[in-house]
């Protein structure tokens, strides 16, 4: 019998090029899935260390997984901060 193992994206996201081709890619996906974009940004979140990111968002860390669990429904500034903490800066294109 073969034991299937959970996939857990944040575990293969090794650098921060990695982390901005996942987050371009779940974009572009659903682009108006405000939930699946905010848990993208929890995978990257998670990937390089939510304590870490709390510290460098004055953000509490429990408020951090609640808010980019996908289940939350973060505020625009809390994107904001999170994008910083992560080194990571939204781009403006035309379609």
């Amino acid at each position: 019998m073969t034991k299937l193992h959970t996939w857990d994206s944040a575990e293969h996201l090794k650098t921060t090029e990695d982390m901005q081709a996942y987050l371009q890619a779940c974009i572009e996906e659903a682009p108006d899935d405000a939930a699946y974009i905010a848990h993208a940004l929890g995978v990257i979140a998670r990937a390089k260390g939510m304590t870490q990111l709390a510290k460098d968002t004055g953000l509490a860390r429990e408020s951090l997984y609640r808010a980019l669990s996908g289940e939350g429904n973060p505020e625009f500034s809390t994107v904001l901060k999170v994008m910083r903490g992560l080194g990571l800066n939204f781009a403006v294109k035309t379609n």
